[in-house]
């Protein structure tokens, strides 16, 4: 008696390889439900194979810093430069030469999901991570530029492993003694991308975290960017204690509520 669909669905899950015996009497089955698993199992074999790839590829840079000698290699990366509200925060993260998590990659290419379930996985194997936070009131001193070294700056320094050598997302910091700083590097570096999602991931919890506080602006959505929930907030209610001064149109609401 053949057996049923669900069950060979659930074996199917632990199949490795496509010279599994079991794998080899499903392509024997001639019903069209095993058909599409096998095709499913192709494609999702085509994906994983695809991922993998991706992340040697992205390991280009890191193993160059360690053919010369380093093993220390943080990468770095920032989120919240453009928002209106809301702090900017950095991180820097340090992963082993195996590691091997597939699909991290630029935090702005991954859903919520996705980005929640990679920040488990990278805080769970990375030898060290470090996160700096500059507030509004930063921002508005310093400006946004300066306040984002500043965030990057205490990231590797929060770090309980002392890099060797950073890669860091665009902007040099002139602050390790090797960098390398490397354009859409979040793309290009694992270590960068793996910042970029503990960045984006802690800074998103903060500002869900403010929209209780400071509710009507929207905040646990746009996250502190000018979107149209957050732009009427600003002109029905004015200006919050989070908001950046300096930034239009918030400094221009701001001036004329003082007016």
């Amino acid at each position: 008696m053949a057996e049923k669909i669900a069950i060979i669905k659930e074996r199917l899950k632990s199949v490795a390889s496509e010279s599994d015996p079991f794998f080899q009497s499903c392509l024997l089955d001639e019903r069209k439900g095993v058909a599409k698993l096998v095709a499913s199992f192709r494609r999702e074999k085509m994906k994983k194979e695809a991922l993998l790839t991706q992340l040697e590829d992205m390991k280009y840079y890191e193993k160059e810093a360690r053919a010369k000698g380093f093993n220390a290699i943080a990468g770095i990366d920032e989120v919240g430069r453009g928002p209106l509200a809301g702090p900017v925060v950095a991180a820097a993260v340090i992963l082993p030469a195996d590691f091997d998590v597939i699909g991290v990659n630029d935090s702005k290419q991954l859903n919520e999901a996705k980005r929640d379930q990679l920040f488990d996985d990278i805080l769970a194997k990375a030898l060290a991570v470090g996160i700096g936070v500059k507030s509004h009131e930063i921002i508005d001193e310093v400006n946004i530029y300066e306040a984002t070294k500043l965030a990057m700056v205490d990231a590797i320094d929060s770090l309980e492993l002392t890099p060797d050598f950073c890669l860091i997302d665009a902007m040099p910091l002139n602050h390790c003694k090797h960098e390398l700083s490397l354009i859409k590097g979040d793309s290009k570096s694992v270590s960068i991308a793996a910042a970029s999602i503990i960045a984006k991931v802690t800074r998103d919890r903060m500002m869900v975290a403010f929209d209780s506080k400071f509710p009507g602006y929207g905040f646990a959505n746009n996250m502190g960017y000018g979107t149209k929930v957050h732009l009427e907030g600003l002109s029905k209610q004015g200006v919050c204690p989070i908001h950046r001064l300096t930034f239009a149109p918030v400094k221009n609401i701001f001036l004329a509520h003082k007016e």
